[in-house]
């Protein structure tokens, strides 16, 4: 077992990762003076060398199904405006999922939107654990270290997870801009929803297009709820953070929301430490 809590694969396996490959993920602002933890699951659309292109084109490569649009660069707007540490994937989902338990299916994905994916289909367990070894649990890894360091500081902070979502899904439009994820917790959630939607007239899906509550949402599951930090996953429909005039807009009305929440002083207790009026609701 490791710092993360995630069991380690044996080292037997075969290498994956190589000289000219990148680290498993990127931290941003390791000092950081905000109580506040940025997350981006799906930030890259990068492939390890020893796996080529998983059999898919470089056009496919840029779709949703291997990274989240824009996601990573409104993760690293958000880092700076609040001086907060932040951990981004260095690999695409379609490596591992970090933001899935390793035991289901769609952590190694053979199909993704209709779309298969030659790479992954009959992977055995050598290659299967070399992912987990050098891509999910460095991940985690990070993210366990950079609360351990709060901790250690005598300090609860909030947690924040950044993902994007498609306009469109089995045909079917998504009328929302914006979705707020979240579970029991609600200190960061309720805020948010009502500021995105009344201060700054945004669709906001509450649960929606995804749902805080379903068991696809490792990363929050494992390292915030599990904790008691305050935490919420914000998804935004991806042709609106498709470019740098996007990314800033969002970056910055979504900035300003969550500075206006962060100044709550009952996020930075773990939840049921102590009496919080509606931190939680079903």
């Amino acid at each position: 077992m490791n710092k993360s809590g995630i069991p380690v694969e044996p080292e037997h396996s075969p290498g994956l990762l190589g000289k000219n490959d990148g680290p498993a993920y990127e931290l941003l602002n390791p000092d950081g003076r905000a109580a506040l933890l940025l997350v981006c699951d799906h930030a890259s659309n990068t492939i390890p060398q020893n796996l080529g292109t998983l059999g898919l084109s470089e056009d496919q490569l840029n779709l949703h199904i291997a990274i989240d649009i824009g996601a990573g660069a409104v993760t690293r707007q958000l880092s700076q405006r609040f001086d907060a540490p932040a951990v981004l994937a260095g690999y695409s989902r379609l490596v591992v999922d970090v933001n899935r338990r390793l035991e289901e299916t769609t952590a190694f994905p053979d199909e993704s939107d209709g779309i298969l994916v030659p790479g992954n289909i009959g992977i055995d367990v050598a290659e299967r654990n070399a992912r987990i070894r050098e891509c999910y649990t460095p991940y985690h890894d990070a993210i366990a270290a950079q609360l351990d360091g709060f901790n250690s500081n005598g300090v609860v902070p909030a947690f924040i997870a950044i993902h994007s979502f498609t306009p469109i899904m089995s045909e079917e439009k998504r009328p929302w801009e914006i979705g707020i994820l979240w579970d029991k917790d609600s200190r960061l959630s309720d805020p948010l929803i009502r500021l995105l939607s009344d201060e700054y007239g945004l669709c906001v899906g509450d649960n929606l297009p995804y749902s805080g509550r379903h068991p696809a949402d490792f990363t929050v599951d494992h390292h915030a709820e599990s904790a008691g930090l305050a935490h919420v996953g914000i998804e935004i429909r991806h042709d609106l953070i498709r470019d740098t005039v996007g990314v800033d807009r969002l970056a910055g009305l979504l900035g300003n929301c969550i500075e206006v929440v962060l100044r709550d002083e009952s996020l930075y207790h773990t939840l049921g430490s102590v009496d919080i009026p509606g931190a939680c609701r079903t």
